[in-house]
């Protein structure tokens, strides 16, 4: 079988890149949305069951507790050990979840894959809910040793032996087979989601409240501690994922193309899993199952930037950040003083979202 050979297009390679280069537009909506993520912070900060100015409250802050009225002391503290450790949360959580959706599309080169729909989020789900029902009796020891950060690590092994497991079940010959993966990302999802329940049906009381409201993802939790032990994990996956723009850029021509030209698609698919499931792990551990952030906000940026992971990383992350802080908004205000879980916000909204990508990828609708 021959070899076809590319030719050049008049004007040469880079002339080429240069009519359909989309970096200024692209680095203009990074600073859009980094815009948008404080003014959307700010906003969540406000808003709840407590009104608080908070340009006040925030500039409040730089003051002695002995300088505070009743009043300003009181917003103050909802405002610090509340509302902003619940903000922080949320913008990690969406980051990871976002960076870790466009990182598994492009690895996979499908932009179907996301760590809830092939499983990676059940899987380190069932690690989190094992140790929260089995961290009193068999993993006591484990726990005791690894403290505050022995939830987020035993959901990025969840994560990361589920997403090995994905990738080997799916991989033959060094060609890894996108409909194997997708199907048997939602067997490992059904069989993690069984797990679970056999543990949900162990649980005492206690373990049974914690279990449900985590199952169906919340940020009420939320504490410094939550993100002393989360924050450090989610942040070096999002510092490190960039380097991997350029080879995953190159996966699109192909994994035989992308090693033509001198990237180690092996090493690159085996970083970019360990940090997917690290990056996932951490958010489940913290936040419980908190779907489709990970499969919309890589296609929105997707329609908008133009597919270069250059910009799609950064650009993912700030947004992935400022829907979930919204959506965290509108959980605990839609129905106060109740309080929604997120889980149900984003699959309300992600979910249409998602069947119109099916749609049109059948060409049934256009855009």
């Amino acid at each position: 079988m021959s070899e076809t050979v590319l030719e050049p297009p008049a004007g040469g390679w880079r002339t080429a890149a240069r009519a359909g280069d989309r970096g200024p537009m692209a680095r203009a909506v990074i600073a859009a949305l980094a815009v948008a993520l404080a003014g959307t912070a700010l906003f969540s900060l406000a808003t709840g069951a407590l009104e608080i100015p908070v340009l006040s409250a925030l500039g409040a802050l730089a003051e002695g507790r002995e300088t505070l009225t009743a009043t300003e002391l009181r917003d103050r503290i909802v405002l610090t050990e509340v509302r902003l450790p619940r903000v922080l949360l949320g913008a990690l959580v969406g980051a990871a979840l976002a960076v870790s959706g466009a990182v598994m599309q492009g690895i996979f080169r499908n932009p179907l894959a996301d760590p809830g729909i092939v499983g990676v989020s059940a899987g380190a789900g069932l690690a989190a809910a094992g140790l929260i029902v089995l961290g009193g009796g068999v993993l006591a020891p484990a726990v005791a040793l690894a403290g505050i950060y022995a939830l987020p690590v035993a959901a990025f092994f969840g994560g990361l032996v589920t997403t090995f497991a994905l990738y080997r079940i799916g991989t033959r010959g060094g060609m890894t087979s996108i409909p194997t993966m997708l199907l048997a990302g939602i067997a490992l999802g059904a069989l993690a989601g069984a797990l679970t329940g056999l543990l949900v049906y162990v649980a005492d009381d206690r373990q049974l409240r914690d279990l449900t409201f985590w199952g169906l993802g919340s940020l009420a939790g939320a504490n410094w501690d939550k993100i002393l032990a989360a924050g450090p994990v989610i942040a070096l996956v999002l510092a490190a994922v960039p380097f991997l723009a350029g080879g995953l850029n190159a996966l699109v021509l192909g994994e035989a193309a992308a090693s033509h030209i001198g990237i180690r698609v092996q090493r690159l698919k085996t970083i970019a899993i360990v940090a997917v499931a690290a990056a996932t792990g951490a958010a489940v551990a913290v936040s419980g199952g908190i779907g489709f952030v990970g499969i919309v906000v890589p296609h929105l940026l997707r329609l908008t930037i133009g597919p270069d992971h250059r910009y799609l990383l950064p650009a993912c992350a700030l947004l992935g950040a400022s829907l979930l802080i919204l959506a965290d908004t509108v959980s605990r205000t839609i129905v106060a003083p109740a309080e929604l879980p997120i889980g149900i916000v984003t699959a309300l909204a992600g979910a249409p979202f998602f069947l119109w990508i099916l749609l049109r990828r059948k060409g049934l609708t256009s855009l």
